[in-house]
């Protein structure tokens, strides 16, 4: 058993990417992934209500089906590649190296590849 799977396996699934972690830690969670920093950018500003729209716009743009997509997955956050703001609220753009993925069968290593993903930075009023 190797140490991806090994982690993978004690790794505790989370609902959404926005829970702090520490660095080179796996972490699990359902959240949109996109192959670009653009194409995540992008997806901030026209996440308002429906996020699959706001996805298939990004990947219509992108002339891609899959320049962005809804997954869960095992993944290890990288560096921080920019911020936004939009009507949804504002969100780091951060680099992910995904090392696994959800399937029917369970969650199953994958070979690493990098990714941006949005997490929404928790805003409050002075």
């Amino acid at each position: 058993m190797t140490r991806v799977t090994l982690a993978l396996r004690l790794a505790v699934p989370m609902l959404v990417f926005c829970a702090p972690a520490q660095a080179h830690e796996v972490e699990t969670g359902i959240g949109v992934i996109c192959d670009t920093r653009e194409q995540a950018q992008r997806l901030a500003l026209l996440l308002e209500e429906d996020a699959q729209a706001a996805i298939r716009t990004v990947n219509d743009e992108a002339r891609d089906p899959t320049a962005c997509a809804l997954a869960t997955v095992a993944y290890v956050r990288g560096a921080k590649a920019g911020t936004t703001r939009s009507k949804a609220g504002t969100f780091e753009i951060v680099e992910v190296l995904v090392v696994g993925v959800e399937t029917r069968r369970g969650l199953q290593s994958a070979s690493p590849a990098v990714y941006f993903t949005l997490f929404k930075i928790e805003e409050r009023g002075a």
